[in-house]
């Protein structure tokens, strides 16, 4: 073979970029498109791979809106999904003081009535008690249990003498019937209050079940928490058409003494009222007022109490059960005048009248030794 020539297992090298890349097992490959996109990004803002999560973090909290092209309600939902993954159950659950629930064998027009007051779609269905629950019951379901039923339950055409409107006898339904009996309860999720919220959303959308309650380690329900509280998490308070306006947790009265919810936060709480309302160590493991009042006083306040603290404030319970606080007034601290002993109060007398010695009037004093007084 000639120094000229080549071996023939050597080749000259060929453009592979067109050829499949190998996928190792478990590694999610991703597009060329997107892999460029990252790299550009980590390019501007000085990225290095693995750590587009703190330098994301970093470019909201510290950059203007114009700088980043992001909107304002676009970075309050990013701040939103980044801090996501520290939320647990436990921070968005609806607590059990709260839940509306019904007993299995509620009549039907019974729960009609409570679907209409309470303006909930779902509702906990339960045997006994809360520590006892069965399911969900969905308006839904209701709805077309009782079309079934007055559609099956209309006369033959020899017997009626006018179709009932839209073909549906509403008379037929037995709003009597206890819901047990209608068989339209529905299965529910039972998570622990420290699952994290995002795994609960990804449980929700695989089973289709968009209410969970939470228990605890002994089985007790502890609250609460559907799709739309998690949801609500990134994007904010979702209203629908039937929700009212709910008043402010917290009223400034004319008097500057304020009323508040129990259940007000007490970031809503310090923003209202300021700095001077200093919670201390007794609101660090709390969220609410109500919270706060029952930590910081050792036990749960009863009507009508008023409580001293935090700082020059005041708090008087005004509205409470033998569970929680519900509404309290928030005030400085009045002067009370101190009250005097019993004996240094001044006693009138007669004008001619001798005054009285100290002690019981109506006794005279006995001698010293002890002897009767003649």
């Amino acid at each position: 073979m000639s120094p000229e020539e080549e071996p023939s297992d050597i080749r000259p090298p060929q453009d592979n970029r067109n050829l499949p890349v190998p996928v190792h097992n478990g590694e999610v490959l991703r597009p060329a498109s997107e892999r460029w996109l990252m790299r550009a990004i980590r390019s501007l803002f000085g990225w290095k791979a693995g750590s587009v999560r703190a330098d994301l973090q970093v470019v909201l909290d510290a950059s203007t809106p114009d700088e980043t092209s992001f909107t304002a309600v676009e970075r309050a939902m990013l701040r939103n999904i980044l801090n996501l993954h520290e939320r647990r159950i436990a921070d968005v659950m609806v607590h059990r003081a709260d839940i509306v629930a019904v007993k299995r064998d509620i009549p039907l027009g019974e729960l009609i009535n409570l679907f209409e007051s309470a303006a909930h779609s779902r509702l906990v269905v339960y045997h006994e008690n809360l520590d006892d629950p069965e399911g969900i019951v969905h308006i839904r379901d209701l709805l077309a249990f009782m079309a079934a039923r007055a559609r099956t339950a209309m006369p033959s055409k020899a017997k009626r003498k006018k179709a009932p409107p839209a073909g549906l006898d509403l008379r037929a339904i037995d709003l009597a019937l206890p819901l047990c009996e209608a068989n339209i309860t529905r299965k529910l999720l039972y998570v622990p209050p420290s699952m994290p919220a995002i795994d609960l959303l990804a449980q929700m959308q695989a089973t289709r079940i968009h209410l969970a309650l939470v228990v605890d380690e002994y089985g007790g329900t502890d609250g609460l928490v559907s799709l739309e509280d998690i949801v609500e998490q990134i994007v904010g308070e979702i209203d629908d058409e039937h929700d009212g306006d709910e008043p402010p947790s917290i009223v400034r009265q004319a008097d500057h003494s304020f009323i508040a919810d129990a259940r007000a936060s007490l970031e809503d709480v310090r923003a209202m009222i300021g700095d001077e309302f200093v919670i201390g160590e007794a609101g660090e493991d709390v969220d609410t007022l109500g919270g706060f009042l029952v930590t910081h006083v050792g036990r749960l306040p009863v009507r009508g109490e008023v409580i001293s603290g935090p700082g020059p404030f005041e708090i008087e319970v005004l509205d409470a059960d033998p569970r929680r606080v519900k509404r309290l007034r928030i005030g400085l601290r009045k002067e009370r005048p101190a009250v005097r002993p019993r004996d240094g109060r001044r006693r009138e007398a007669a004008p001619d009248a001798p005054s009285q010695p100290q002690g019981d009037p109506a006794s005279p004093s006995l001698p010293d030794d002890g002897g009767e007084t003649p």
